[in-house]
């Protein structure tokens, strides 16, 4: 036992020099070697802290007895019995940011969720079996969680049983006022709030979490996020802190020579190219700052390569103060000689050099039509770009000279090619008519060639009148024949364009237009015998054997003017229609629905008298009710009746009132004999005893109806009755 002892001992005594050789060696393999290591995938997950804080260089287990970690900063602070707690009985998988902050997640619920399912509102972390009184209390007004939970009664209520539980301030800076004046940061000079809540959390006073944006105006984006306070609050000063990137960055600004800014007055506002993600990959806005944006091949250049000598400050920016070696050697054409300006982007663009493109618009002869296919050499002969006329006549005198359908040269025809010919195709020459002759082409014209008209090739002086091209067409037509008739040789009174035949003729321009049947009726039917210059244009000359040979009525017996439109029309020659309104008698009443024969007997039609009496002596003389002779009526009969109705008379009692007293409307009550209604009677009705004592003392006054009307001529006046 002794031996193994001694064996043990020694063993345990070289052990530390054997370990240490080992370590020596492994990293001086790691030194010497040069071979790239493969890479490590951290089994932890995302976490940033490096490896040595928990591990050794001997093995990865056992982790170091005091890793350097905080805990505290995860956001979840470990107190209490947590404390104790081994990582690995809450972290059981090695990604550590998998484990709940729920008790129930790790503590099974002998309560069977009888209780709930926060098991923080009965126990603490300072163990499962605590008295619960004080926690349960305060739920009211501050339930006690997070660190609160470990602080004992005493720390907030001083003076243990005299001191103060109810109605103690909820307020942190009640118990945290000393911590707020004596911090790390001084927030009594920076004027920070005392809502500790604003940064500070429950579970830890550390920690603290400042919306800077909200406080400040100034967003910690970036690298700017992953600073502590102190890197840009230097010796705790949080006041009047600039906001300004040069403020900070002073020291990378003036050593700066990629490119130097100091050197080339660039301005201090650091935003313009750097950004809070990293200082270095800047970009500058060319367009912005230089006004000179930075299109095609331009945006893949480095800086240097337009910079040159790191001139950042007068570098020129047209074209040609880059590409002047490649505009002088340049042969396709040659552009010195050809007095080319130097204004590259006239052909060129940022693209590519090439292939250019020239506008020929901006010279004002823009390519168009075969044009556009054509090679310049062939225009600029000789590479001449400055003098080259632009008119037509300049390239083509050839074709114009050689032309011989038509001979441009014979007939003089004007030099500007383009009246006829268009960029398109020098042939199928087009000559417009209506612009240029004053003489459209319309309807057959525009299907003819031209020599039809053009005869012998005359282009100068061709007639534009239809006779000069249709004279055989106009003196051996027969239908009708128009040398004969006198028609005159305007061809377009009656022709058109669109075909020599159908003709039209506008009857409206002689004066006489053919309207209803006239439109359906043959030439011939009217101009006979092809008389078209004597035609008469009365309805009678046309109509005579008509009107004299028709009897119902017959119109000569009767006298009937020879002005048949009085009662017919074109549209029909029966169903006449006579307006009576245009004879001293116009028909109303019944008179409209009496035959013409009811007054015009045995067809007289002239003097056919127009009084009432004439036509109705019968109704005069047999009527009874009254009668109109014994009472000596006039015969104007229209003073009662009316041409609506014979019968309901009505008579105007000018006079006298019709309705005065008992009368009522009825004649036989004051004109008792019906056979005189000159006699009347008022003593039927107003007794003497009754007007006599109303004409006491009225001079003159008789009783009888003679002397009744003399005063009461409209029932009234005179003293009444």
């Amino acid at each position: 036992m002794n031996r193994y002892r001694w064996w043990i001992a020694g063993t345990l005594g070289v052990l530390p020099l054997l370990i240490g050789l080992l370590v020596q060696q492994v990293q001086s393999v790691y030194a010497q070697s040069d071979a790239p290591r493969a890479k490590v995938i951290n089994p932890h997950g995302p976490i940033a802290i490096p490896c040595q804080n928990c591990h050794t260089y001997t093995s990865w287990k056992p982790i170091r007895a005091v890793p350097e970690f905080n805990h505290d900063r995860t956001g979840y602070p470990l107190r209490g019995m947590h404390q104790k707690a081994p990582c690995t009985q809450c972290h059981v998988n090695l990604v550590f940011k998998k484990v709940s902050q729920h008790c129930a997640d790790c503590h099974a619920d002998i309560h069977r969720r009888k209780m709930g399912a926060n098991c923080e509102n009965c126990h603490t972390v300072k163990g499962w079996n605590v008295s619960i009184q004080a926690i349960k209390d305060h739920q009211n007004r501050f339930p006690l969680v997070g660190a609160h939970a470990l602080v004992d009664c005493e720390a907030c209520h001083k003076g243990a049983a005299t001191g103060q539980f109810a109605g103690l301030s909820t307020a942190c800076i009640t118990c945290h006022q000393k911590d707020f004046q004596t911090p790390v940061i001084d927030h009594v000079t920076t004027g920070f709030p005392t809502t500790c809540q604003s940064c500070h959390s429950m579970n830890s006073w550390f920690g603290a979490s400042f919306d800077h944006f909200k406080y400040t105006g100034f967003a910690l984006t970036g690298m700017h996020s992953t600073l502590s306070c102190q890197s840009c609050h230097i010796n705790n000063v949080y006041k009047g802190t600039p906001a300004t990137c040069f403020a900070c960055h002073s020291r990378e600004f003036n050593s700066s020579n990629n490119p130097p800014h100091v050197a080339l007055g660039l301005p201090h506002d650091c935003g313009a190219c750097h950004s809070t993600a990293g200082w270095l990959n800047a970009k500058f806005d060319h367009t912005l700052y230089a006004k000179y944006p930075l299109t095609g091949k331009h945006a893949t250049l480095i800086c240097v390569q337009c910079h040159v000598n790191n001139n950042y400050t007068n570098t020129p920016v047209s074209c040609y103060s880059c590409h002047q070696a490649a505009f002088t050697s340049t042969t396709n054409p040659n552009h010195v000689t050809a007095g080319f300006p130097t204004d590259c982007a006239i052909c060129h663009t940022t693209s590519g050099w090439i292939p250019s493109s020239f506008n020929h618009n901006s010279v004002g002869f823009a390519l168009t039509g075969a044009h556009a296919a054509v090679q310049c050499a062939q225009c600029h002969i000789n590479g001449n770009y400055t003098n080259i006329p632009k008119d037509c006549y300049s390239c083509h005198s050839a074709k114009f000279n050689n032309s011989t359908n038509p001979p441009h040269l014979q007939l003089g025809l004007p030099h500007t090619c383009d009246t006829c010919h268009s960029t398109a195709s020098w042939a199928n020459a087009t000559f417009d008519h209506t612009l240029y002759a004053n003489y459209p082409l319309t309807g057959k014209h525009s299907t003819l060639t031209c020599v039809q008209c053009h005869v012998n090739n005359n282009y100068t002086n061709t007639p534009v009148s239809c006779y000069s091209c249709h004279k055989a067409d106009f003196n051996g037509t027969t239908n009708p024949n128009h040398a004969s008739a006198g028609f005159p040789t305007d061809c377009s009174i009656c022709h058109s364009t669109a075909g020599w035949t159908p003709s039209s003729f506008n009857h409206n321009s002689v004066g006489f237009p053919l309207t209803g049947a006239h439109t359906t009726l043959q030439c011939s039917q009217c101009h006979i015998n092809g008389n078209y210059t004597t035609v008469p244009k009365d309805c009678y000359s046309c109509h005579k054997a008509n009107w004299t040979s028709t009897t119902n009525p017959n119109h000569a017996a009767a006298g009937f003017p020879t002005t048949c439109a009085t009662c017919h029309s074109t549209t029909t020659w029966a169903g006449a229609v006579f307006n009576h309104n245009n004879t001293p008698f116009p028909l109303t009443g019944a008179h409209v629905s009496t035959p013409c024969a009811s007054c015009h007997i045995n067809n007289v039609f002239a003097g056919t008298p127009t009084d009432c009496y004439a036509c109705h002596k019968a109704q005069y003389t047999g009527t009874t009710n009254p009668n109109h002779i014994t009472a000596g009526f006039p015969t104007t009969c229209a003073t009662c009746h009316s041409t609506t109705t014979w019968a309901g008379a009505t008579f105007n009692h000018t006079w006298f009132p019709t309705s005065h007293g008992g009368a009522n409307g009825v004649c036989a009550t004051c004109h008792t004999n019906s056979a005189n209604y000159t006699v009347f009677t008022c003593t039927n009705c107003h007794s003497k005893s009754a007007t006599d004592g109303k004409h006491n003392g009225v001079s003159g006054y008789v009783y009888n109806s003679v002397n009744c009307l003399n005063c009461h001529k409209n029932a009234s006046g005179g003293g009444g009755m």
